[in-house]
């Protein structure tokens, strides 16, 4: 008697780790931009910290539209690595350099808050950097030695 084999039922992205993750770095990292407005930090802080916060609801969006699925012409996990670690390094030199002179203390609070915001890109980038190694796409797929025979 065969078996039937369920297809596994999708999790929506709002309830996986990375959706977490994800949401949870735009939140702190809009937290970070609101106390730059409100203490009137320099320009490049606020600049820096409203630009990250688009391109992270870019990418949620596109995760929960599964828009990822729809335009399959740019490997968007590469993307989406490649903006974490870019938004990692310029959110800890954006905090250590609001962190340094201690002007205000929002200025000291939007600093650690994206100094924890940098922390959840890099752990978002190792999220999508494990699920690569785990879930190979693409011509460098690995196979067993007995799907061959």
């Amino acid at each position: 008697m065969p078996t039937v084999k369920l297809k596994p039922k999708h999790r929506p992205f709002c309830f996986s780790v990375k959706g977490h993750v994800k949401m949870l770095r735009l939140a702190l990292t809009v937290t970070s931009m609101t106390l730059f407005i409100i203490a009137q930090a320099p320009e490049p802080y606020i600049v820096v910290t409203g630009f990250e916060v688009t391109v992270t609801f870019f990418f949620i969006v596109l995760y929960i539209l599964r828009l990822d699925r729809l335009i399959d012409c740019i490997f968007w996990p590469l993307l989406d690595i490649i903006n974490s670690v870019v938004t990692a390094v310029f959110m800890i030199v954006i905090s250590v350099l609001a962190l340094i002179p201690e002007t205000t203390t929002y200025i000291v609070l939007g600093g650690v808050f994206g100094l924890v915001a940098s922390v959840f890109c890099i752990a978002d980038a190792a999220l999508i950097y494990r699920k690569l190694l785990f879930n190979p796409s693409g011509p460098c797929q690995k196979s067993a030695v007995h799907d061959k025979l």
